[in-house]
């Protein structure tokens, strides 16, 4: 190079030249750039090498975008929630979500059938709430990004088979979570002491409880659990207790439906917004356009804790079913 540098900027662009990834030569030439004495002389050779480096950041951002797309495991959320359908192999988590959503998962007595995620959309009333169908956990092998979608997931639903072993599938499955650092939040409390760990609302699914005669196996399971988990016996045979499955989804989730009025008109009870419980006017504002938050006065509510029409101001926490009218 005929710029008189010093030894070190001399010494940081060999590591620059010698660096294989991208990463390194992305860290090495951040280097080379700060070591470069600033004068008439050098500014050339650092618009140039500054030129190089946003290249270099520009296509890193670019390969991150294509594999998170190219990646079966990248779900994005929609509906009112995400919800991962996981457990071990031929408990029944594909058939319940074909049975539920409008999705179409390979359903097959063989196991492991399931190899890669598949989404569907479950209808609750007037909203939806994404289930989505995962390949079965597996002690031997368990994919990453499967455990990336299960920690991102606004509930986990695991499926056991009442038929099959039921306590060894929670022990097992839960252990393999754990491994990895995911605990469902009611034993929130035993990991005081622990950092770095993602807690995540579960429900135990227990299917092929399909008739009164397998209420007896159900009870006996019960009274065998060392633990106190929430539990739903269900059938995806049958469709029993499928119907408050969706109830107790709903519930799991923590969240409520609220409906905007306009001014002088009728509210559009068939499309609610969905905010989290506990959530405020102020909040709801915000969801119905986000300049409504600094411009809201005040709200009108119908609804609970409130007489019809009340005049509310914006810390107003609102319920399930609660209809407003914002003041702008």
């Amino acid at each position: 190079m005929p710029l008189n540098l010093p030894p070190e900027a001399l010494k940081a662009e060999q590591r620059y030249r010698a660096a294989k990834s991208v990463a390194d030569k992305i860290a090495c030439l951040e280097e080379f750039i700060s070591t470069i004495p600033k004068h008439k002389g050098t500014d050339k050779l650092r618009a140039d090498l500054r030129k190089r480096l946003s290249k270099l950041k520009s296509a890193t951002q670019s390969r991150k975008k294509v594999s998170r797309q190219d990646s079966a495991f990248h779900i994005d959320k929609e509906g009112a929630g995400q919800v991962a359908v996981v457990g071990p192999t031929n408990v029944g988590k594909s058939a319940l979500v074909a049975t539920l959503t409008n999705a179409t998962p390979e359903v097959a007595n063989s196991p492991f059938t399931t190899w890669k995620p598949t989404p569907g959309m479950m209808p609750i009333e007037n909203i939806q709430i994404q289930l989505v169908d995962t390949p079965s956990l597996n002690r031997d092998y368990v994919e990453p990004e499967l455990l990336d979608l299960i920690r991102k997931s606004d509930l986990i639903l695991l499926v056991v088979d009442l038929q099959a072993g039921p306590i060894q599938q929670i022990e097992d499955t839960i252990a393999l979570l754990q491994e990895h650092r995911i605990v469902p939040r009611h034993l929130k409390d035993r990991y005081i002491e622990q950092r770095r760990l993602t807690f995540v609302p579960l429900l135990v699914l227990v299917n092929k409880n399909d008739d009164e005669d397998a209420d007896e196996d159900f009870e006996i399971f019960c009274e065998l659990l060392e633990d106190d988990w929430p539990l739903l016996p269900v059938s995806v045979t049958t469709g029993r207790n499928l119907e408050r499955l969706k109830r107790v989804v709903f519930e799991r989730l923590e969240i409520i439906r609220v409906y905007s009025k306009p001014p002088g008109k009728e509210p559009d009870l068939s499309a609610p917004f969905v905010l989290k419980k506990g959530s405020t006017v102020a909040e709801f504002a915000g969801k119905v356009h986000k300049d409504f938050i600094e411009r809201l006065q005040s709200a009108r509510v119908w609804g609970k804790d409130v007489y019809d029409g009340q005049m509310v101001g914006r810390d107003h926490v609102l319920h399930d079913g609660d209809v407003v009218e914002l003041r702008i």
